[in-house]
């Protein structure tokens, strides 16, 4: 027997070759058409290395001394019987379909009880994940496919001969199914291989991403490297295959607020989650969050939201809760609108120290905006904005910040990548920044 031991992906290059029959980890069968000829043109002078190399063949793979052993044999056989030698080495030789008359002698018998125990074994080997999965106490029943599979693992295994139609019996399957199955061998060899290419790609793009990345952020992600969009269901079905899972944000709130006076007022839900608008500028949504960065050190982000077209209008950075930075958020947010003030403008926090404020609403009321807010301890009033916090803790490292210059960086980074690159589902695929446009447009 050879030495060579062939692995998966070699018996599937093999098994591509026309001429070839069969192949398992050790030896492979060749057509009878490519021996016949292989003898001719041995015998008119052309040696093995050139007769497998005209035919497709790797040499490196199969080896030269297993190719030079096959056609000396060939040769032999050819010398002694002719053609009808090969003839002979076929299997599954046509039939009429009716079953044999003749007695099975104890050696056939023996053989086929011998081939039934191989296939018992090799369907207790099966992986578990090639079955189906059932209640306690059921029985495991493998699909049509499971069963050519543990068929050819036996066959290929034991070099069983003249055995798929009594093994095809036992499995209860078509003998004809299992060779429609054989060849399309190649097919899926191929399809498994463009699969694992494309869970490269996208174990890339997940990597970067930290792994805080769904099917949605592949897709847009791969819109802007193929030239042909990756379909949203293969994503998702590469993603369970090889458990590439979006990891959850852990909810982590802060409290951290001065307690609100008599003095402070508190707004109706004038918004009611009518998150759903298709005018810029109109509904604006305002929130604090926190960021611990350096040796313990915290820091405070407030940002002011456009609902419509979730871009971020204006925010401040800044080592005290006091209120200078609600102040100087409503500085940028009305630069950043520039005097164009929507009729209807609304602006929409949580009930906090900060937006209950006599002298933050009196500000708001001087820009010309209504003001509204959520209900007391209700955080999805104010949705988009807490999803905003928890998408930037996602994709910013404000822990490893040594310092509130760095904190700062990082935050004008990103804000810049939000609004201008980060594609987002629900924004028909584009940024913020060209939502926007897109809405003014018409």
């Amino acid at each position: 027997m050879s030495k060579i031991i062939f692995n998966e992906h070699q018996v599937r290059q093999i098994e591509s070759n026309p001429n070839v029959t069969s192949v398992s980890d050790r030896t492979i069968q060749y057509t009878y058409d490519f021996k016949v000829r292989a003898v001719k043109e041995n015998l008119a002078g052309k040696g093995p290395v050139q007769i497998f190399t005209e035919n497709g063949f790797d040499l490196e793979v199969i080896g030269t001394n297993k190719i030079q052993l096959s056609v000396a044999r060939w040769r032999k056989i050819f010398n002694t019987h002719g053609e009808l030698g090969f003839q002979e080495e076929r299997r599954g030789k046509a039939s009429t379909g009716r079953p044999s008359t003749k007695d099975v002698s104890a050696e056939k018998q023996l053989e086929k009880a011998e081939a039934r125990i191989k296939y018992l074994e090799a369907e207790l080997e099966l992986p578990k994940k090639a079955r189906r999965t059932r209640r306690e106490g059921e029985e495991i029943v493998l699909e049509s496919h499971e069963k050519y599979e543990v068929i050819n693992h036996v066959i290929r295994k034991y070099q069983l001969k003249n055995m798929v139609s009594h093994l095809c019996k036992m499995a209860d399957v078509s003998r004809s199914g299992y060779y429609e199955w054989i060849e399309n061998i190649e097919s899926r060899a191929i399809r498994e291989e463009q699969d694992y290419q494309d869970y490269l790609l996208l174990k890339s793009i997940y990597d970067a991403k930290r792994g805080k990345i769904g099917y949605r952020g592949f897709y847009m992600a791969l819109e802007d490297l193929l030239v042909t969009p990756m379909n949203h269901k293969k994503i998702l079905r590469l993603m369970r295959r090889f458990n590439l899972f979006a990891k959850i944000r852990r909810a982590n709130p802060y409290k951290n607020c001065a307690k609100a006076t008599h003095a402070h007022r508190k707004i109706p839900n004038r918004l009611n989650r009518q998150f759903k608008q298709d005018e810029p500028g109109k509904v604006l949504l305002t929130d604090i969050t926190y960021l611990p960065y350096g040796s313990g050190q915290t820091a405070y982000l407030s940002c002011v939201k456009d609902v419509a077209t979730r871009e971020i209008m204006a925010y401040e950075l800044s080592t005290s809760l006091s209120m200078r930075i609600v102040f100087r958020t409503l500085a940028k947010l009305e630069a950043s609108l520039g005097g164009n003030i929507h009729p209807e403008a609304m602006i929409h926090s949580d009930q906090g120290f900060h937006y209950t404020h006599p002298d933050f609403q009196e500000l708001v009321k001087e820009m010309g905006l209504v003001q509204s807010m959520s209900r007391r301890g209700n955080c999805i009033d104010n949705a988009p904005m807490e999803s905003f916090f928890g998408h930037f803790k996602d994709d910013v490292d404000y822990k490893e910040a040594v310092s509130l210059v760095d904190l700062k960086c990082m935050i004008d980074d990103y804000m810049m990548h939000y609004n201008t690159t980060r594609k987002q589902w629900d924004l028909k695929k584009m940024t913020p920044a060209q939502y926007r446009s897109h809405l003014i447009a018409t």
